[in-house]
């Protein structure tokens, strides 16, 4: 993969003109995008800028967000040939901040469930995940250093720890999400991918003009929350082991970790996180449905049709136990500096029918707070399997800085 971070040190030496950074980053999807399908589309002759801490950074955004310099179409046919008049803010911030746009990424249709035909560059045979499933691709593949995707769901997350990349879902509205096609306004987050933890936050650090972002050289020893989510259900081996690796190797790096028994509330706040993202969806595509419902993506109608009985009153509740949920979950991250948890179930699954399963991300989507992939360990197949460093709201500086401790423990 290439390291953002290793790219901004050979330029700011001289090492590496800006030229050669991106020319370098065309030749590498020369030769990996017929075979991983990670773009939906191409700026074949895009040019460094030359100022900007992201000067000779090639960036992929996601296909649900503007851009006034390629089409946006949502990986659905409604939308085919649609080209927006402008960039979203998310992506002007990347121009301002110097980096250079190279192209679009596949999206689930609509940022859902029908797949895209992306592969994943760790297996073939299996999915890269989703919905953020170009992105994840893209950085895994060495294509690009960094990348754009959303999360609803699990969408940013679980595609990294499938693709073995670094990933953060920041704070809830970090990242403004104008221009994103929206899904369910209350979890819409867009998220960044990169090859380590220093990667995304020196991203994230640009894009926001938050220095206090970049990871230090030397990291605090932080105190650490195993969170084992037992009320989404058992993982498969191969997470739970990421979940013990990971735990055993911060422990052994000199971090306090313990297991910590999240209360009903919290758990309940995951079984209504549906509720909120379906209740939003229907108004989110109202016009979808009513102008072209035989157009919309399969698998989506069909989750629409099923949750149409959703009523205000169900969603008034469901953002109730939202609100008393992030409370509780503030009092518990009083008591340690991070949580550590599942990114996923386990590996990638085989095939492309579906891009896996978002149980382990959903609650953190709903709870608003800042999410960091850490690849840990390799299962069968040569599948990688990562695990999850949550902070508290805003504390997204926290979130890098102990996924980044836990990440240089497991290199160790």
């Amino acid at each position: 993969m290439i390291s953002l971070a290793d790219l901004q040190r050979r330029i700011e030496s001289g090492e590496l003109s800006v030229d050669a950074a991106i020319t370098q980053t065309r030749d590498a999807i020369a030769a990996q995008e017929k075979t991983i399908g990670a773009f939906v589309s191409l700026d074949e002759s895009a040019r460094a800028q030359q100022a900007g801490p992201l000067r000779g950074i090639a960036v992929g955004i996601k296909d649900i967000i503007d851009t006034a310099d390629f089409p946006t179409e949502m990986g659905a046919a409604i939308y085919r040939g649609h080209q927006p008049r402008a960039d979203a803010p998310v992506v002007m911030a990347l121009r301002q901040a110097g980096a250079t746009i190279i192209g679009k990424t596949t999206t689930t249709a609509f940022a859902a469930n029908d797949p895209t035909p992306t592969l994943n560059p760790r297996n073939h045979a299996h999915t890269p995940g989703g919905s953020s499933s170009g992105s994840a691709a893209a950085v895994a593949a060495g294509m690009i250093p960094l990348a754009l995707g959303t999360q609803t769901g699990g969408s940013v997350i679980r595609p990294a720890s499938f693709c073995g990349v670094a990933a953060i879902k920041p704070s809830y509205r970090l990242l403004p999400t104008v221009g994103v096609k929206c899904f369910s306004w209350t979890l819409d987050t867009v998220g960044l991918f990169g090859a380590g933890v220093r990667d995304v936050a020196l991203g994230l650090a640009a894009m926001t003009r938050r220095p206090e972002m970049v990871v230090p050289s030397k990291t605090a020893v932080p105190r650490i929350g195993v969170v084992t989510q037992a009320f989404a259900g058992a993982p498969e081996p191969s997470g739970a082991a990421a979940l013990q690796t990971a735990a055993r190797a911060a422990e052994q790096a000199g971090a306090t970790v313990r297991e910590i028994a999240v209360p009903e509330i919290v758990a309940e706040a995951w079984r209504i996180h549906p509720v909120v993202q379906e209740f939003e969806a229907h108004q989110s595509f109202a016009w979808e449905l009513a102008e072209h419902y035989d157009a919309m993506p399969p698998l989506l109608r069909g989750r629409l049709d099923e949750s149409k009985g959703g009523t205000p009153a169900e969603y008034d509740a469901a953002m109730d136990v939202t609100l008393r949920a992030r409370q509780a979950l503030a009092a518990i991250l009083a008591e340690v500096d991070v949580l550590l948890t599942l990114s996923a179930p386990g590996a990638a699954p085989e095939g492309l029918a579906s891009t896996g399963d978002p149980r382990y991300n959903r609650l953190w989507t709903l709870m608003g707070v800042p999410c960091v992939n850490v690849p840990t360990l390799t299962a069968e197949g040569g599948l990688p399997v990562g695990v999850t460093v949550i902070a508290g709201f805003g504390d997204d500086a926290k979130a890098l800085a102990a996924a980044s401790f836990v990440e240089d423990a497991l290199g160790r």
